[in-house]
């Protein structure tokens, strides 16, 4: 089945605002079994609409419009539909009916402004908008069934789910199954990575494999499809196995776990506590660490230990070391992460120091220079790290790293 998409608004045209909503729309279809096959964007002008509607409508046998239907002079979608569809702009009982009752929530005022939206292309058959004002429409042009609706998000999704993918379901009874799985990866470059999976896709049992750089991890993306959603399922399933035999070592989670999300379920499991102590980093890996529900269970507490002077006064880092080895050095790392334990009396200390940039580097420790150390029972460890970048590039895979020491180290206990 051919599917298109259609993008309005100046504020995607002109990159004031990043279009999610195809990406959305993409993504729901294909879990469905249906594939996009192109998207267009085109800005607020009548006829760029009306030519971009007419055009994929006769390339397509499904399009999804999003945006234009609000009430302001620059919503001119339903008029640019009724042209492509060689019809009239005519009011929709319907349609003034929903906008009534909403308007009528926000107060009469509001009516006048908002009437526009029930102006509907004549036969247009009405698609429900549960949480906004203006409703979606359906309709047919040439042998093409054209979906209009709201620009935002939120509206948008609720509609597609609840009455657009139904209506498509059922018109074009879908028999191909699609199942996807991802892999995420720390670690090695997409490059390596390419080479860590080869022999994973197989084209015959319908498996082929994707990357995706979301810095700083790799997204390795299994997909399977064919006639038969059980064989799917196995296919993928066999895809999924073999791949994680492959990135040993580098694969921290899947799907939708994050690392984040990995390290919190770990600390439960493990029964042990951490504390924080950081520079660089301005606490980054405390933010990581709270942004999952139910942290304080084992985060017992974390420091941003930013001058030499904080150091020495509150994780009792020695000047002498200070004036030695430096702030940045393995070191002073490992007596920041002995102080945080002696500190806060926690299991697991971590510890991180740099150089972020953009100042501050030299020839010896360039800018990009990481040292983080861990204290537990076991002892104390620290490495060097040399990270590339812009200076939030190397706070943002300083912190990325520091929970994959986390990680490594509540596996091995």
């Amino acid at each position: 089945m051919n599917i298109s998409t259609i993008s309005i608004g100046d504020e995607l045209v002109f990159g004031e605002v990043v279009d999610t909503n195809s990406a959305r729309i993409a993504e729901r279809l294909y879990t469905a079994g249906f594939k996009v096959q192109r998207h267009l964007t085109v800005g607020d002008v009548e006829s760029d609409i009306t030519e971009a509607v007419r055009t994929l409508a006769g390339e397509s046998e499904a399009v999804i419009v999003t945006g234009g239907l609000g009430p302001t002079a620059d919503d001119i979608t339903a008029m640019a539909a009724a042209k492509a569809a060689a019809r009239r702009l005519v009011l929709n009982e319907e349609a003034l009916a929903h906008v009534k009752v909403v308007t009528g929530k926000l107060g009469d005022s509001a009516f006048p402004l908002n009437e526009k939206q029930a102006l509907l292309p004549a036969g247009a058959t009405v698609i429900p908008n549960p949480t906004g004002t203006a409703c979606g429409f359906h309709l047919t042009c040439g042998g093409c069934s054209l979906f209009f609706l709201p620009g935002v998000p939120n509206e948008m999704i609720r509609m597609l789910d609840e009455s657009v993918i139904p209506f498509i379901q059922q018109k074009w009874k879908q028999r191909r199954f699609i199942r996807t799985r991802v892999l995420k990866v720390f670690g090695p470059s997409e490059a390596e990575v390419n080479s860590l999976v080869k022999g994973v896709a197989a084209p015959d049992a319908g498996v082929t494999v994707a990357f995706c750089v979301n810095f700083p991890e790799i997204l390795v993306k299994l997909r399977a499809e064919g006639d038969d959603e059980r064989h799917v399922a196995e296919a993928l399933d066999r895809a999924g196995e073999k791949a994680r035999q492959k990135l040993q070592g580098y694969l921290f989670a899947e799907d939708d776990d994050t690392i984040d999300s990995v390290v919190a379920a770990l600390f439960r499991t493990k029964g042990v506590t951490l504390s924080l102590a950081e520079s660089c980093t301005g606490g980054m890996v405390a933010k990581r660490i709270t942004d999952i529900p139910g942290s304080s269970a084992y985060f017992l507490e974390g420091v941003v230990t930013y001058s030499n002077a904080a150091k020495m006064r509150t994780l009792d880092v020695s000047p002498r070391l200070l004036e030695e080895k430096g702030a940045v050095s393995s070191e002073v790392a490992l007596a920041m992460a002995r102080g945080m334990r002696n500190l806060s009396g926690s299991d697991i200390a971590l510890a991180v120091t740099g150089i972020a940039g953009p100042e501050g580097g030299s020839a010896e420790k360039p800018v990009g220079t990481v040292f983080i150390a861990l204290a537990g029972r076991s002892g104390c460890r620290a490495t060097k790290y040399n990270f590339f970048g812009d200076r939030e590039e190397v706070r943002t895979i300083a912190s990325f790293t520091a929970m994959d020491w986390l990680r490594r180290h509540l596996l091995s206990l």
